[in-house]
C-alpha cells in the first residue's frame, strides 16, 4: 500500500510522583544536514502533535494552527510538506535529532532544558501556563466572588494538591519549580497523556487538576464549560519551533526571517484568531467528525471499511477519494451528471447494472466495481503497488484511455511508463498540446490533464493526513491510574 508516514503514538503506562527536578534528558548525537538538503529533495519533513489547535481532521479535511503555518512556510521555500505525528515532546526531539525530521513544528515552550538539545526559532506566539480545575456543580448560580472562593486562585494553595501532567513536559518542570518557590509539597503525577486528554479527564471528574498552556486551555473551555482555566501558574512564556543544534544554520535563518515577517501580517492575525479566539472551535471538537475525539472521518466510515476490503485498499485511501469527489455528500450531482458519494457517471452505473441514486450503499458499490475494473487494466501493467494506485486514481478521474495514452507517450519519449511522478503525469499534461494528442500512439485524443494530476496529488496528500491520525486511540486514565 502507499507508504504510511506515521509515527505510532505508543502510550507507556508509567507513573512518576515527585516534587523535585526530574533526571536530565538523554542527549543524542544529532545527524547533520541543512536547508540545502531540504531544497534538494524538494520536501520539508516536520514533526507536529495532533490536538484541537495544532493539527487535526474535521469532516475529513486536515486543519490546525501549526499545519497552516507549515503550509505557508513550505510555500515560501517552494518545497512540499510531509508531517510526522508525535505528541510526546521527548520522542519528537528524538525524531528531529535522528534525522527523521527537519523541524519540530509544535507548541514548544522555550526553556533552558530544551535549549540543551535543540535550537529554537523566533517565537511563534506567547502564552502562559494555567491550572485547569473543575467548577462546583452549582457554579452557574454563584456570584463571581463566591465562585472564586471555591476555586484555587492563589498558587500557594496548590500545596498538598495532586496534579496530573504530561510526562517530561514543560508543565511538569514548571510545577516542580513552583513547589520549590512556595516551599510546600505538590504531588506531581506524570503520565503518558497529552494535555488535552488530561483536560478531558478533569472535565469528566477523573482527576481534579492538570496544567495546560493558556491558549489551548481556553479553546478547550469553550466545549467543556464546567472547567476553569483562569488561574495562572507561570509568567508569560515564548512558544517556538525547533531545529537541530549541530547544523540547520541556514534553515534556522530562513525560519527566523519568515516567522518575524509573517507574524506582522494580517494573515497571521486571522490564523491565530481562527484557532484560539473563535468560539466555533468548540463546535468542531463536539462534532462526531472531529477525528481526534472520535476516530471517525465521516458517517460513511463503516460502509467504506467494508467496501475497501473488496479492492484490497486501505479504507482511509478510499475515504480520501470519496472526500475528494463529494465531500461525503451522498446527494451531490456534478454539472456533467456524476452523482453521489463516489461521483459515478450514469453510463458507468448502467454498465454495472447499479442504481446509483437508490442509496449511498449502491453508489459506493458502483464505485468499487469501477475501481475493480480499473485494477483489471493496470494490475498487469504496473507491478509496483504504490505506483499502480496512482494510475488507478488518475484513471478514476480521467478514464483509463487517456492514462494509457500518457504511458505510451512517456515510453516513446524516453521516460518510464510505469512511474507516475515526473514521468507519466507529465505526458498526461501534454495531451492538451496538438503535437502530442495527434501523435500516432495516442488513441483517445485531446485531454486537459491538470485536473487529473491534481486529483491524484490531493487524494494522496489527504490520505497521508488520514494515516497520521486515523484510527486515533484516545486513552483515558482508567488503565493508567494506580488505585
Amino acid at each position: 500500500m502507499i507508504r504510511k508516514k506515521i509515527v505510532l503514538f505508543v502510550f507507556l503506562t508509567v507513573l512518576y510522583i515527585s516534587c523535585s527536578e526530574s533526571g536530565n534528558q538523554t542527549i543524542q548525537t544529532p545527524v547533520s544536514f541543512d536547508l540545502e538538503e531540504v531544497i534538494r529533495r524538494g520536501k520539508l519533513t516536520a514533526v507536529s502533535d495532533f490536538n484541537s489547535t495544532s493539527y487535526f481532521l474535521y469532516k475529513g479535511e486536515p486543519m490546525g494552527f501549526h499545519l497552516e503555518l507549515l503550509q505557508e512556510f513550505t510555500a515560501y521555500l517552494g518545497v512540499d510538506l510531509e508531517i510526522i505525528t508525535e505528541n510526546h515532546p521527548d520522542k519528537a526531539i528524538e525524531l528531529l535529532n535522528n534525522g527523521s525530521a527537519d523541524l519540530l513544528a509544535m507548541g514548544l515552550t522555550v526553556n533552558s532544558s530544551r535549549k540543551r538539545v535543540i535550537r529554537f526559532t523566533e517565537p511563534i506566539l506567547e502564552t502562559r501556563q494555567v491550572l485547569v480545575q473543575r467548577k462546583p456543580r452549582n457554579w452557574k448560580s454563584m456570584t463571581e466572588s463566591n465562585l472564586n472562593r471555591h476555586l484555587i486562585r492563589n498558587q500557594l494553595d496548590l500545596g498538598h494538591k495532586t496534579i496530573y501532567v504530561q510526562e517530561n513536559s514543560a508543565h511538569a518542570s514548571r510545577l516542580k519549580s513552583l513547589a520549590s518557590e512556595i516551599g510546600d509539597t505538590i504531588t506531581i503525577i506524570e503520565v503518558p497523556l497529552e494535555p488535552e486528554q488530561l483536560i478531558r479527564s478533569v472535565a469528566k471528574g477523573e482527576i481534579d487538576y492538570t496544567v495546560s498552556d493558556e491558549n489551548v486551555a481556553r479553546v478547550n473551555a469553550t466545549y467543556y464549560p464546567d472547567i476553569d482555566v483562569n488561574t495562572p501558574v507561570s509568567f508569560m512564556q515564548k512558544i517556538a519551533w525547533g531545529v537541530r543544534k549541530n547544523d540547520s544554520d541556514r534553515l534556522l535563518e530562513a525560519l527566523d526571517t519568515w516567522i518575524a515577517g509573517y507574524r506582522k501580517t494580517k494573515d497571521f492575525a486571522l490564523l491565530y484568531a481562527k484557532y484560539f479566539r473563535n468560539s466555533r472551535s468548540g463546535l468542531i471538537v463536539k462534532s462526531d467528525y472531529y477525528s481526534l475525539g472520535t476516530g471517525k472521518i465521516s458517517k460513511w466510515d463503516d460502509l467504506l471499511k467494508k467496501a475497501s476490503a473488496e479492492i484490497n485498499w486501505d479504507w482511509r485511501l478510499l475515504a480520501s477519494l470519496v472526500c475528494q469527489e463529494s465531500r461525503f455528500d451522498p446527494g451531490v450531482e456534478s454539472w456533467a451528471g456524476a452523482y453521489g458519494l463516489m461521483q459515478i457517471m450514469p453510463e458507468t452505473a448502467d454498465r454495472f447494472g447499479v442504481d446509483i441514486k437508490a442509496s449511498p450503499e449502491n453508489n459506493i458499490k458502483a464505485g468499487i466495481m469501477y475501481i475493480n475494473w480499473l485494477h483489471s487494466i493496470f494490475d498487469q501493467r504496473i507491478e509496483d503497488e504504490q505506483e499502480r494506485i496512482k494510475f488507478i486514481l488518475a484513471s478514476y478521474n480521467a478514464g483509463p484511455g487517456h492514462v494509457l495514452d500518457a504511458m505510451k507517450l512517456a515510453e516513446k519519449n524516453g521516460m518510464d511508463p510505469h512511474k507516475w511522478n515526473d514521468n507519466v503525469e507529465k505526458w498526461l499534461l501534454k495531451k492538451s498540446d496538438p503535437q502530442y494528442y495527434n501523435d500516432t500512439v495516442v488513441k483517445s485524443g485531446y485531454f486537459k490533464g491538470t485536473e487529473s494530476v491534481n486529483f491524484v496529488r490531493d487524494i494522496l496528500d489527504r490520505y497521508e493526513h488520514y494515516s497520521n491520525m486515523i484510527p486515533v486511540t484516545v486513552p483515558s486514565l482508567a488503565g493508567i491510574l494506580v488505585k
